[in-house]
């Protein structure tokens, strides 16, 4: 590990709930950060509080809380196939980087493995803090609770189904249901753990035969008109459910499988991508009952739409990248387009924002600062000179990102 910096610690002793990251996409679950003093420079060794070397792959974004940070990671055992794996929770501390503890949660026997996609790996979801717990999921072979020093609660490898290219979306809270998307190649369904016991608290079916069924999306929690609503899209569809029972609320139909843009909400709008072969960016009321397809799509797009990032909206502005490098700007009531941009690279990390600035991760490592503004503005090109995949962490007032073999934190001096 290496230590640039250690002065972080009178900071981290007066932190507030808000300030935390607990999961992916932040305390919103959209990619809004409230920190008022992140960086817009930096290198592999400018602002650079510590690098931390992680053990084993993953593209779990990092939670943070207070002076912890969690990770999950997939080692393989040794003596084995590369498919045989150890899937894991890390601690790190957050003011020097050091490992505070590791733990297995499953272990996965290469021979029934399935395969995953060269971008993907065992442990991509994103952990989640709430009330003192951890949870972990790791797709198809389970998902875990544990409390913040590390001792396992409950775990859950009870539901099953076919995965495609390997696990992908997060769960989130809502409740006492711990709710995600189970989107393989057949049945896909969508699911809710009680989280202080681990039971199955319900599944729910998709209610659309698709031709291509395997998703990775992320759930978003709303309220609409006093009704929390779960929204998660999946293979041919977008549906709002229930937290308390599953029941499907609404739903809106389109073509288009391997979603993994989590969905954003403003205005009176959910803004979700259809996924591939030929990706929209729909932005639906979610006032309705039953099918609303044809009723309450309020706008849609094909231009430079995502495959893998998800949205961001800030204030009017809905800001999206699209995987190969395009950069835009929209009107979330309308979808008008303000400006598009190339700014070079692929993208799959979901762009994040601070203080009037959205910060844009590509897969090579350099992040691109932008203005949050109807006219295109670089601020910063950062590279850090590793692959990355998973978005930003933003707490602390640092930026904690996760490459191929290590986890940084970025911070002012």
């Amino acid at each position: 590990m290496l230590l640039v910096s250690t002065a972080v610690g009178s900071l981290l002793n007066a932190r507030t709930a808000g300030d935390d990251w607990p999961g992916f996409r932040g305390a919103t679950g959209q990619g809004i950060a409230h920190e008022k003093s992140l960086p817009v420079d930096w290198s592999p060794t400018r602002n650079v509080v510590w690098k931390q070397s992680v053990p084993g792959r993953g593209w779990s974004s990092p939670a943070v809380q207070g002076d912890r940070v969690y990770l999950t990671t997939s080692v393989p055992l040794d003596g084995n196939s590369a498919r045989d794996q150890s899937l894991r929770a890390i601690c790190l501390s957050a003011g020097t980087g050091d490992i505070l503890w590791s733990k297995e949660i499953f272990s996965q026997s290469g021979a029934p493995a399935a395969r995953i996609h060269s971008k993907n790996s065992h442990a991509s979801p994103t952990p989640l803090i709430s009330a003192g717990r951890l949870y972990v999921h790791f797709g198809h072979q389970g998902t875990a609770c544990l409390d913040l020093s590390g001792a396992i609660l409950w775990r859950n490898a009870a539901l099953k189904y076919a995965p495609v290219h390997g696990n992908g979306g997060s769960p989130i809270l809502e409740g006492d249901a711990l709710i995600f998307s189970c989107d393989g190649a057949d049945k896909p369904f969508v699911a809710a753990l009680n989280r202080n016991t681990g039971s199955v608290l319900w599944t729910t079916e998709r209610s659309v035969t698709a031709d291509r069924r395997f998703s990775f999306g992320t759930p978003l929690s709303i309220t609409v008109d006093g009704q929390a609503q779960v929204i998660s899209a999946g293979g041919d569809m977008v549906a709002a459910y229930d937290p308390a029972t599953g029941r499907e609320i609404w739903k809106v139909r389109y073509h288009g499988y391997s979603v993994v843009p989590r969905p954003v909400y403003g205005h009176g709008l959910v803004f979700i991508c259809t996924g591939y072969d030929s990706p929209s960016l729909l932005a639906i009321r979610p006032n309705g009952k039953g099918d609303i397809t044809t009723t309450h799509v309020a706008w849609t797009t094909r231009k430079a739409v995502p495959l893998t990032p998800s949205p961001i909206l800030i204030g009017d502005e809905l800001y999206t990248v699209s995987d190969n490098g395009m950069a835009s700007c929209l009107d979330a009531a309308t979808g008008k387009v303000h400006w598009q941009e190339r700014i070079r690279g692929a993208y799959s990390a979901s762009p994040i924002y601070a203080n009037g600035r959205i910060y844009l991760q590509d897969e090579a490592g350099t992040c691109v600062v932008i203005e949050a503004s109807r006219q295109f503005k670089e601020l910063a090109r950062n590279s850090l000179g590793e692959r990355a995949l998973a978005s930003y962490a933003a707490a602390n007032g640092a930026l904690y990102i996760r490459t191929e073999k290590n986890l940084y934190r970025i911070q002012n001096p």
